[in-house]
């Protein structure tokens, strides 16, 4: 599976768990010089608190367009470690 956006590959990896439709990359699968901080958290009543990156790439901003759980709730163990995307972020084989 590839993430991509703004024509270039932000994660790449064979081994993504799927979730609700969303495929949760190995956090090591994200390529770290197209991701900048952000503040932004939300929660999920199963998973837990959200966190979020900032995507940068050519120039360009995409606030909070990958998230991850730090610290997931039992039952969505399976994705620690692991990030997923939207905000235009394309996700295929």
């Amino acid at each position: 599976m590839k993430a991509i956006w703004n024509n270039t590959v932000i994660a790449e990896s064979d081994d993504t768990v799927l979730v609700e439709g969303n495929h949760y990359f190995p956090e090591s699968a994200l390529k770290r010089e197209y991701v900048t901080f952000s503040n932004h958290k939300t929660t999920c009543a199963w998973k837990g608190q959200a966190s979020y990156y900032s995507l940068i790439v050519n120039g360009e901003m995409n606030i909070d367009a990958v998230w991850y759980y730090a610290d997931p709730k039992p039952e969505a163990e399976s994705i620690r470690g692991h990030v997923a995307f939207w905000k235009g972020v394309k996700v295929g084989a």
